[in-house]
């Protein structure tokens, strides 16, 4: 079994920061991929930022220049630090990676609340 717990969430205001961390626990071979996404109120979920298992990383171009994806592969951990928030990155945030366990398959975390509101 394998688990995703999300933390870090909560209301900010506009320009301000939060920092989101996805820890993966459980009988862990190798994580791959870590990915964040987001879903906000009546929109399909989207992908945010991507990050690789060596470190190269990807943003959508909304959060380009704001958001910085990281991972730290000791504590099995995923980061998303958001700079200069706006009232459009009010969402659920989501982490999901790629781990092997017996075998490689997509796990997905519970969501943690972003408000962006003054």
């Amino acid at each position: 079994q394998v688990q995703l717990v999300e933390s870090g969430g909560g209301l900010v205001q506009p320009g301000g920061s939060l920092r989101l961390s996805c820890a993966a626990s459980g009988s862990i071979v190798s994580i791959g991929t870590m990915r964040w996404y987001r879903q906000a109120p009546g929109k399909e979920r989207e992908l945010v930022a991507s990050i690789l298992s060596g470190g190269s990383t990807s943003y959508t171009e909304s959060v380009k220049g704001r958001f910085t994806i990281s991972r730290d592969n000791i504590k099995n951990t995923v980061y998303l630090q958001m700079n200069s928030l706006k009232a459009d990155d009010t969402a659920v945030y989501y982490c999901k990676a790629v781990i092997r366990t017996t075998t490689w398959g997509d796990y997905w975390g519970q969501g943690t609340q972003v408000t962006v509101s003054s």
